[in-house]
């Protein structure tokens, strides 16, 4: 048995409650995790848990060795830190979380410039809407739209998430010239499906413009709803409507005339783009030098 991953898994399962939670945190299966829980029990000859059908919580053993654990763990943790930090080269595995779209249109190319550079760096990228938790599940960076929670993280200020208002040339031509924001009341509009929660909630019924006069607002004639920007691309260049995409998204489209920008006077509201980690990990090579790259590749701003 792998001691550290039991004892991991057995961590993971107290601070999520239960054995379903712990499995999507560690990346294995709920047997597993119980089988994990077992064999720590077994070696140990005592309980670490207290099961009903309901709940789960510590014995007075458990919490004991639930600290322990947590102790032992950081230490690891520090030591292989501190290891990889005398390095003199980055090597080894950076482990990064993005947002799909914009990891996959802007993060993917950067990573694959750095990767040329430091040919003995590997990468984990995944590519996920949910704020991970950078120390339970053990990345290095993540990178964020929007502006962080308060947190012990070090959040360095890349650059702005743009959108851009565009329309298939095919579309444009069976509707009337759009020259203000008030006429798009009258076409079809194809939107995002922002959850209740997100602060772009209100681009699911209505757009949002800076223009010579201020601000604009116009409720939409929605055509069109998406959870999935590519989807909601490719409804645009097939002429369904008019869409608020990501600048990055769209921006070969645009190029090749398959899409047209709309409204060059106005301006779409934007987000800025964060670059989260922990500062005692800054010292590490590998940390070190990526973030510095991807500043200098995608202009770092103060703030």
């Amino acid at each position: 048995m792998n001691v550290f991953q039991a004892m991991t898994t057995f961590i993971a399962v107290v601070e999520t409650g239960s054995m379903t939670s712990a499995a999507e945190r560690c990346g294995i299966s709920p047997t597993m995790v119980g089988n994990y829980v077992r064999l720590l029990e077994e070696r140990l000859g005592t309980s670490l848990l207290r099961r009903t059908t309901r709940r789960q919580s510590l014995t007075a053993f458990g919490a004991v060795y639930f600290a322990k654990c947590q102790k032992i763990l950081s230490m690891l943790d520090e030591t292989e830190r501190m290891a990889e930090a005398a390095q003199s080269l980055p090597s080894g595995t950076l482990r990064i979380t993005a947002p799909v779209t914009y990891g996959t249109q802007s993060i993917t190319p950067c990573i694959a410039d750095y990767l040329n550079e430091h040919p003995s760096v590997d990468i984990d990228l995944v590519l996920t809407e949910r704020s991970v938790d950078l120390t339970h599940e053990k990345f290095d960076i993540a990178i964020r739209l929007g502006v962080p929670e308060p947190s012990s993280l070090i959040c360095r200020r890349l650059s702005n998430y743009t959108m851009t208002l565009c329309a298939s040339p095919a579309y444009l031509s069976r509707r009337e010239e759009l020259l203000t924001p008030q006429q798009l009341a009258t076409h079809d509009a194809l939107a995002f499906s922002y959850t209740p929660a997100s602060p772009w909630h209100w681009a699911r019924r209505e757009w949002h413009f800076e223009g010579p006069q201020g601000h604009v607002s116009v409720e939409m004639h929605r055509k069109g709803l998406f959870n999935n920007t590519q989807a909601m691309r490719r409804a645009a260049l097939s002429g369904m409507g008019i869409a608020m995409l990501p600048s990055d998204l769209v921006r070969e489209d645009i190029r090749d005339g398959k899409l047209q920008a709309l409204l060059p006077d106005y301006t779409l509201p934007s987000r800025p783009i964060y670059l989260l980690y922990h500062k005692e990990r800054y010292t590490a090579p590998t940390l070190r030098s990526f973030i510095q790259f991807m500043i200098q590749k995608l202009g770092g701003i103060q703030g």
